[in-house]
């Protein structure tokens, strides 16, 4: 069972918990468990102690690199590399970060959305805001509470959002039966929702992801511009596939934005070719070991 299927749902004596949150380590002790569970999967014993790399946002705190290191090496790791989610999606994409060249990556996770425009291996600007696709999930339940006095659960607001949710006007409204306890009798209730809803209920989260884009292309320096400007932006993460989000962003920079294949994965599969390629992200800095 997936953990997120089991929030909401479990008996006194089990408790669900997030780990991470908001792109950062929320319960140590558990993270460093669960990081231990999965260097017990793939079959690496504390002798072959494995080296590791880890995704963090682009603005964490040198205090909260530390807490990531600390728990991947109490967890067995010989080695610990970080390397920012922007570049490692980049990486996954298929985008040549090498070049002297400017690629814009927005990287829309579960708790942050990572903005950044890479060139000769490294990230020339960046941010991270802590909008992404969590923020979506509980503008969906304030809105519900709102408008309806009805509250829903955490999945209930994800499944609204991964079959209605749009941020983009759709040539045919959509609409989605939920259930939820109705406020006022305390009785559950089923109600109908709509996608033009779920617009507005996206409004606020949508463009502070649009203004974090204006902001960072404000800070680029020209000659990237003209490359972005040609090349596109590049959405990546599984918040980018949003209906319409990339129309959203293209409509208010003025540059065409394309979502990567495998847009969910980007940022796992660019770690492990960063892993495999140690040496070419030395020369651009984009990893910190710590861990001699």
């Amino acid at each position: 069972m997936r953990q997120e299927e089991c929030f909401g749902r479990t008996p006194g004596n089990i408790i669900a918990t997030r780990p991470l949150k908001d792109g950062v380590i929320s319960n140590y002790t558990a993270t460093e468990k669960m990081l231990k569970i999965f260097i017990h999967k793939i079959g690496i014993h504390s002798f072959f102690a494995p080296r590791i790399m880890i995704c963090i946002p682009s603005q964490v705190t040198e205090v909260e690199k530390k807490a990531v290191i600390d728990a991947a090496t109490q967890a067995g790791a010989r080695k610990v590399y970080l390397i920012e989610e922007p570049i490692a999606a980049a990486i996954g994409a298929g985008i040549d970060i090498s070049k002297p060249h400017g690629n814009m990556i927005v990287d829309i996770g579960g708790g942050t959305t990572d903005i950044a425009v890479i060139s000769l291996g490294g990230s020339v600007v960046s941010t991270s805001i802590k909008v992404a696709g969590d923020k979506f999930d509980e503008a969906i339940m304030t809105y519900i509470k709102r408008k309806y006095n009805v509250v829903i659960g955490e999945r209930t607001a994800e499944d609204l959002k991964v079959n209605i949710g749009c941020v983009y006007p759709k040539i045919q409204d959509i609409e989605m039966d939920i259930r939820g306890r109705d406020l006022s009798t305390g009785l559950p209730k089923t109600l109908t929702i709509y996608s033009n809803e779920m617009m507005e209920a996206f409004a606020e989260p949508s463009m502070a992801i649009v203004e974090a884009v204006h902001s960072i292309l404000e800070k680029t320096p020209p000659e990237l511009i003209a490359d972005i400007n040609s090349k596109g932006i590049y959405m990546t993460g599984g918040g980018s596939l949003v209906d319409g989000l990339d129309k959203l962003i293209q409509e208010h920079t003025g540059i065409n934005v394309m979502i990567a294949e495998d847009a969910v994965s980007c940022v796992a599969i660019g770690t492990g070719k960063a892993l495999d390629n140690l040496d070419l992200l030395e020369k651009g800095n984009n990893y910190g070991n710590r861990k001699k």
